[in-house]
């Protein structure tokens, strides 16, 4: 009988931070005997493994992509190698695999096929930001990225606040990082001014910031967000 391969979500870093001040050492571990990866961008997975283990051989990986280019058609065959006994090794290109991230439909294909999945320990910016909040941590929704249109973006924003009011839920959200502080902008605009906001940046990082205060008090603040990895949660 043949036994199949595991397939291991293996956190990475959220910035350019030192992998062992964040990573539990079987992250670690798991990249020194593991060959073949899945990854979000070669580029960054092979500067991440580099980091983490410097004597690994580079030439001897084995990485396949995949990102919005990939074709749902592309991903049964990556995971060839764990049907031939052989594991698997997930990365994102911040913080895990499958949340917000295109390393979800490698691990549905996974169940499909039957194929132990083994999500191991690491930083997610969504749950860090969520636990430094103060806000909901028993009701929240992670909504990904609003719209950019300036009108369709106020009324997603005004949804989201409502929804916050009649289910006492926290709403989480992203934005590109070049675009920060207009989101910041169309917050304060939109929202009520004692609707709670948290905007927690550089997460993990040596530059983090992390501060929950109402619109109203956010008004009086002067903090920029250009270019800083963010997570935008509200709560009415």
């Amino acid at each position: 009988m043949n036994l199949k391969g595991n397939l291991y979500l293996i956190p990475c870093t959220l910035g350019s931070t030192n992998p062992i001040e964040v990573l539990p050492l079987l992250a670690k571990k798991k990249i020194e005997n593991i060959d073949i990866f899945i990854v979000e961008n070669e580029k960054n997975a092979r500067r991440f493994i580099k980091n983490i283990c410097p004597k690994k051989s580079q030439p001897s990986l084995v990485i396949n992509t995949i990102n919005k280019y990939t074709l749902d058609s592309e991903i049964p065959d990556m995971l060839n190698p764990c049907m031939a006994g052989q594991h698997i090794g997930v990365l994102s290109d911040a913080g895990c695999p499958g949340i917000a991230d295109p390393g979800a439909a490698v691990v549905e294909q996974a169940h499909i096929k039957g194929i132990k999945v083994v999500p191991l320990v690491g930083p997610s910016s969504i749950l860090l930001a969520m636990m430094a909040s103060g806000l909901n941590g028993q009701n929240f929704s992670f909504n990904g990225y609003l719209p950019i249109d300036k009108k369709e973006r106020k009324a997603e924003i005004k949804r989201l606040e409502k929804l916050s009011s009649d289910f006492q839920q926290s709403q989480l959200f992203i934005e590109t990082p070049y675009r920060n502080n207009q989101m910041l902008e169309s917050l304060i605009n939109a929202l009520f001014p004692e609707t709670k906001l948290c905007i927690a940046a550089d997460i993990t990082l040596p530059t983090e910031y992390i501060k929950t205060f109402t619109v109203d008090e956010w008004k009086r603040k002067k903090i920029d967000l250009h270019k800083r990895p963010t997570l935008f949660i509200l709560q009415k």
